[in-house]
């Protein structure tokens, strides 16, 4: 029951980006086609998973009980970055196919604050459950990784077709491009605020 309560509130309930606000310089600026949309998506799903797994056990077995924990914050940002940069060469190597897939969006998830923040979240928030506080362990820790980055992933598809079908109509000169962006992605952050007290 635990997992499904991760689940749904990662996913709709605190959706990373439209109830927490990380990641929208990728969410406004990639979300132009469904295509890239979904390329980005399925990018973000698999190196926020990954790095969630490393930061966890760096965390645990280095910084906590060397009591190094101040240094988290530039520790996590360097193991993405070198964790994007190695999956990046490994998947040049091994599945040139995938990587061509994934194409210029695996560098940007580098910058991107999602994988960041989601990977501060496991290892320093405490989830409720059943009125007792705890913190993840690795496989909750992994199934909230990967359940956030689906909610990044819906969030951006949805944002995506929305954005594809205001190009076709008539919007007013002012509000063309990023305003009318802006303003569907206020609606859409209300929208999923009417999932709030599910989980």
């Amino acid at each position: 029951m635990e997992i499904l309560l991760i689940i749904v509130s990662a996913i709709f309930v605190n959706n990373i980006v439209l109830s927490q606000f990380l990641g929208i310089c990728p969410f406004l600026g990639v979300s132009n086609k469904l295509s890239t949309a979904t390329g980005m998506s399925a990018a973000v799903c698999f190196v926020i998973t990954l790095a969630t797994l490393v930061t966890y056990l760096l965390n645990k077995y280095l910084l906590v009980p060397f009591n190094l924990t101040f240094l988290q914050t530039i520790s996590f940002i360097l193991v993405i970055a070198a964790l994007v940069q190695t999956v990046e060469i490994v998947l040049k190597k091994m599945s040139p196919s995938l990587y061509q897939a994934l194409g210029i969006f695996l560098p940007l998830i580098t910058t991107n604050c999602t994988v960041l923040g989601v990977s501060i979240v496991v290892v320093t928030k405490e989830f409720a459950f059943g009125g007792a506080a705890h913190m993840l362990n690795l496989g909750e820790a992994l199934v909230y990784a990967f359940a956030t980055s689906l909610g990044y992933g819906l969030a951006m598809v949805i944002f995506s077709g929305i954005r594809e079908h205001l190009a076709l109509n008539n919007v007013p000169k002012p509000f063309k491009g990023i305003p009318i962006a802006l303003i569907t992605a206020g609606i859409l952050a209300m929208a999923f605020m009417g999932f709030s007290g599910i989980a």
